[in-house]
Order: C-alpha cells, then structure tokens, then sequence
C-alpha cells in the first residue's frame, strides 16, 4: 500500500471530529418535578436528566469536539445554563446555550 493512502487513513481515523469528550451538565432546580437536556447534539429531543440529592439534576454525555447549542427543560419550559461557555440563537431564533469541547 502506498504510504499517501496510509497517512490519508490515519488522519480520517484520528480526527478532531471524530473524538469523544466527556461532558456533564448540571441544572438547579430544586422545585422542579423534571428537568431534561435537549440540544443540537439529540436533534433537540429531551434526554431526561437525574436528580441530585442536593437539588440539582446532572446528565453526562459523550459529545464530539466543537460547540454545542443547549438548554435545559425545567417541568417542560426552556432554560438557559448560567454556567455556558456562551449563548447563540438556534435555526429558530430561539436563545440557547452553548458548550465549547476540545
């Protein structure tokens, strides 16, 4: 095999893209009866989130390097992390939350 075909190959197999990072979201919500994590990284379907025993709830999950838009789910109404690397406006305008992995 010639040693072009060989690089081409690794440098797919070891993109930046194609690594995971671990990453945990947490929300404070003590009062609230459920909280879920939807984002551009689920097609923005709901990924329910557990509760803490100090009242916040926490998702963990493996995501690919680069920005990620966000928000939490509190008992079904949208709400933006303090804690994001930023904010954005997603396809629908709507304001979310950003996380930045790398």
């Amino acid at each position: 095999m010639p040693i072009e075909s060989i690089v081409r190959t690794d440098l797919h197999r070891y993109s930046a893209k194609q690594n995971l990072h671990h990453a945990t979201f947490f929300c404070t919500a003590p009062e609230a009866q459920h909280v879920a994590l939807a984002g551009d990284f689920s097609d923005w379907n709901p990924t329910p989130m557990l509760r803490m025993p100090d009242g916040r709830w926490m998702a963990s999950l493996e995501l690919p390097h680069g920005y990620h838009q966000y928000v939490f789910l509190v008992d079904d109404q949208p709400v933006l992390d303090p804690n994001a690397s930023g904010t954005a406006r997603n396809e629908r305008n709507e304001l979310v939350s950003l996380i930045a992995l790398s």
